[in-house]
Formats: C-alpha cells, sequence, structure tokens
C-alpha cells in the first residue's frame, strides 16, 4: 500500500526507489525467488520523497517572487484636461494658475483647456499677468476651441495666442484680437471661423472632439519636449490611433462656479432687479421678511457680480429712481406720472448699465417686462389685501362714505374703511381728490361711487 501511494506523484525525474519497490513487489507477486524485504526501501522512500516536496515549494516561491518583477507594467502618463467657459474673470483666472500649479506638481504630460469665451473680465494687469503663467509654465499648455459653436475673443483670444498648441473645432470661431502677438494670423478685429484660422495659421489643429485634439497632440514639441500621447491599435483590420495617457477632467468648485455665474452679465442685472422688487414688496406687505431677506441675498450676489462687470454707477441710480416711481404709484393707488418716470427710468438703466459689455436684448426685455407686470397688476393687489377690512360680504360696502385718492376721470382711487379700492364714477364731472364719495355699488373688484353733495351725511360719518 505504501508503495502505491508513491507512485501517484507526478515529478519530472527518474524512478525513484519507492517505484523501484513497487516493481519488486510485482514480482513478488508473480512468483519470483527474490527476496528483496518489501518495508525496508518504503522506509527509504519517505525522506526521499519529503526532499524533493521542499525543493519543489522552494523553487516556485523564488519563480513567483521574480515573476513580478519581469512582468510589471511601465507607469501610464495622464495629461489634465480643465473646462473654461464664460468670460474670463478673476474666479477663472485663479483656477487657471491652480491648475498649472497641480499639472507642473504631478508632472503631467501636458495640461488642455477646453475654451469657450466671449472674452475677459480682467484688468490689463491681470490679464497680462495670466498670460504670462500660461507662456512660463514648465508643463506644455494646449487650447482647444471647441466644442463646435464655441468661440473665444478678445481677452480669451489672448490667452490662447500664448499658449504652446492651439486647435479649434469646426463651426467655432476665434479673432477679435487686435493686440496678439505670438501668433500673427491671430491679430485681427475679425471673428475667425475654423477654416479661416488654419489658412492664417492662427490655429496649429482642427479637431472635431477633444479626444481628437488630445490624439492630434501626440508628436507635437512644445519647448522642446516631444508629447506622446497616442498609440497605433488594429480595429477591424484598419489601424488606428488611440489615446495612451490616461486623461483627468477638472472643473470649478461649487462656491467658485457659483460666483462665476453671478458675474454674468445677464445674471446680474436679473438678481439686481429681483432683489429690489422683493425688497418693494416686503415694504408694501405684514410678514416676517423672508421677501425682504430673499431680496438683500440678491442684493449681495448682483453687488459681487456688478463689481466685476464694468458697470455704471449712474444707470445704477436710474434703475433705483425707476423701481421708487412705481413704488410711489402703488401707494397712491393708481399709475400717474410717477409710473411714467419710473418705465423711462428702468429703461434707460437697462440700456447703459455696462461699459463695453453687451446685455443681451431678450433678457433685458423680458426683465423689464416682468417688473412692469408686477408693478402694475400684481403689486395694488397686495396693497388692496394688506389694508383691506374682512367683511361678511362686499354688498356690505354699499351706502359706505370715503374719500377719493386719486382723481377718479371716471376711475381712480378711493379710500373706504382704511382700505384702497379701485373705483369708478358714473358722473360727467371728474371728482377731485380729497372729496368724500359714497359707494353706489360693486363690481367685482371695483367701487362704483357718487361724489357726496352738500347736503350728505357728514364726513365725520366716512371711514376714512
Amino acid at each position: 500500500m505504501t508503495a502505491r501511494a508513491a507512485v501517484t506523484v507526478v515529478l519530472p525525474t527518474p524512478p525513484f526507489p519507492a517505484t523501484m519497490t513497487s516493481r519488486l513487489c510485482e514480482q513478488k507477486r508473480a512468483g519470483s525467488t527474490s527476496s528483496f524485504p518489501s518495508r525496508r526501501p518504503s522506509m527509504r522512500a519517505r525522506p526521499a520523497l519529503s526532499t524533493l516536496a521542499i525543493a519543489s515549494f522552494l523553487t516556485g516561491v523564488l519563480l513567483a517572487m521574480a515573476a513580478p518583477v519581469h512582468s510589471q507594467p511601465a507607469a501610464t502618463q495622464a495629461i489634465d484636461v480643465i473646462e473654461v467657459s464664460g468670460r474670463v474673470d478673476p474666479i477663472v483666472a485663479d483656477f487657471i494658475g491652480d491648475s498649472l500649479s497641480a499639472a507642473e506638481r504631478d508632472h503631467s504630460e501636458v495640461l488642455v483647456i477646453q475654451l469657450d469665451s466671449p472674452g475677459d473680465l480682467l484688468s490689463a494687469g491681470q490679464l497680462t499677468a495670466l498670460t504670462s503663467k500660461v507662456t512660463r509654465a514648465k508643463v506644455p499648455v494646449a487650447i482647444w476651441v471647441g466644442a463646435s459653436g464655441s468661440r473665444a475673443y478678445g481677452g480669451a483670444a489672448q490667452v490662447a495666442d500664448v499658449a504652446g498648441i492651439l486647435g479649434i473645432a469646426p463651426g467655432s470661431h476665434i479673432g477679435e484680437c487686435p493686440t496678439c502677438r505670438v501668433r500673427p494670423g491671430l491679430r485681427t478685429t475679425r471673428s475667425l471661423s475654423a477654416g479661416q484660422a488654419g489658412a492664417r495659421k492662427a490655429a496649429d489643429l482642427t479637431s472635431p472632439t477633444i479626444g481628437d485634439f488630445i490624439v492630434d497632440l501626440d508628436g507635437r514639441i512644445v519647448n522642446g519636449h516631444k508629447l506622446q500621447t497616442a498609440r497605433v491599435v488594429q480595429r477591424g483590420g484598419q489601424p488606428r490611433r488611440e489615446p495612451s495617457v490616461d486623461v483627468r477632467f477638472a472643473k470649478l468648485s461649487l462656491l467658485p462656479r457659483l460666483l462665476h455665474t453671478v458675474a454674468s452679465p445677464s445674471v446680474a442685472y436679473l438678481l439686481l432687479m429681483a432683489g429690489m422688487l422683493l425688497i418693494v414688496f416686503e415694504f408694501f406687505t405684514v410678514g416676517i421678511g423672508l421677501a425682504g431677506g430673499a431680496g438683500a441675498l440678491f442684493g449681495v450676489l448682483a453687488g459681487y457680480g456688478l463689481a466685476v462687470l464694468p458697470t455704471r454707477p449712474y444707470a445704477l441710480g436710474l434703475l433705483a429712481l425707476g423701481m421708487v416711481g412705481f413704488g410711489i404709484d402703488v401707494q397712491t393707488g393708481a399709475p400717474r406720472v410717477w409710473t411714467g418716470i419710473g418705465a423711462v427710468s428702468l429703461v434707460a438703466g437697462t440700456w447703459l448699465l455696462y461699459d463695453g459689455v453687451r446685455l443681451p436684448l431678450v433678457s433685458a426685455v423680458l426683465t423689464l417686462l416682468g417688473v412692469a407686470l408686477f408693478m402694475l397688476a400684481a403689486m395694488p393687489s397686495v396693497v388692496r389685501a394688506r389694508f383691506s377690512t374682512p367683511t361678511i360680504g362686499r354688498g356690505s360696502i354699499v351706502g359706505e362714505v370715503g374719500q377719493a385718492t386719486a382723481a377718479l376721470d371716471p376711475e381712480g382711487m378711493v379710500r373706504v374703511r382704511e382700505a384702497l379700492w379701485r373705483a369708478r364714477t358714473s358722473r360727467a364731472t371728474p371728482i377731485a381728490v380729497g372729496q368724500p364719495v359714497r359707494v353706489a355699488g360693486v363690481e367685482g373688484l371695483v367701487l362704483q361711487v357718487e361724489p357726496v353733495e352738500p347736503d350728505g351725511p357728514p364726513r365725520a360719518d366716512a371711514g376714512a
């Protein structure tokens, strides 16, 4: 039994004594006259087998330890891609500077900036500092104006001008940069399409996607460094190039992104108008200050955006005058001269708000229409609800005596029971401000009134 167990061990070596013992046992069973003892060789086989097993185990351990050393792949290079959209303001300038530092620290192959910007909001010194950082960066910088439909004008084009490699997507535009110096083809006051930029050598590459741009960077030399970003692979029997580097994308974090959004001309203008409307609303209502708090918050955000944007102070004064004008007529109860003054002031302030930055017409028109609708339709209802006295039915107000707060010719405003009402008179003679009136009927939310004759009830009976 012991000899048969030894035979089952498979090792690439000559026959062991255990195997020989097995053969001798077979001869003995066949009637051989040899008298070799079967148990003694078995005792010798055990130490030999144990020694061989230990040697095999140690050999396997050494091979396992050596295998990773020979099969460890080389480290993969990485590139960083950051996205810049909107105008280049101080937030974006800091973001680009921080990204350059991080790319240098991580030894990135190249820093790619995906750019879509109509211009900048930087001072001359800030723009010069930003272009200097891009020029002196230890890591290669490549800028891609994309995707299709993107643009890079003014200061944004000036930043793209100093990049080591400049690419553009078909359908995108670049230009309006008379101060560009590195690329003569980019020095123009016109907007250049992708084809025109390539023909004028204003752009080095025309790539439809960011992936194509990364692949097209392969083999380009920037500041003596040859970029390696792609490799050739076989796909469907055809050679193709694909990125050979790890791509790391980055965007602005939440708070910087919020401040960058607030610095947009449309957003800053909308926040300013909404903040002033909420403050006016809070003035005419009784509440716990939610509208006023929201208006103050909007005002703070708008203040930051307007501080970054080239804002004209007198235009802000015109916008404030417009809100005051509307508020005065809301208080009197009827749109009069101050409503006209407010409307003109709002339009003029909107038109003159920014210096050198265009406010989109659609944003301006929709915002002004919303302000007019709020002041002429919503606010009178709020004021009437604020100062009205609850009654069981509107018919109970018939016969009450009040006072005209705005001339009725034939419509105006009256005060009855300490509440302002829109009123109408059927008399041919207008009712002057301050003249006592009597409620003759109610039509919806409009009172039908008539002047109190001299022999009418004494004014002391009036609810005013």
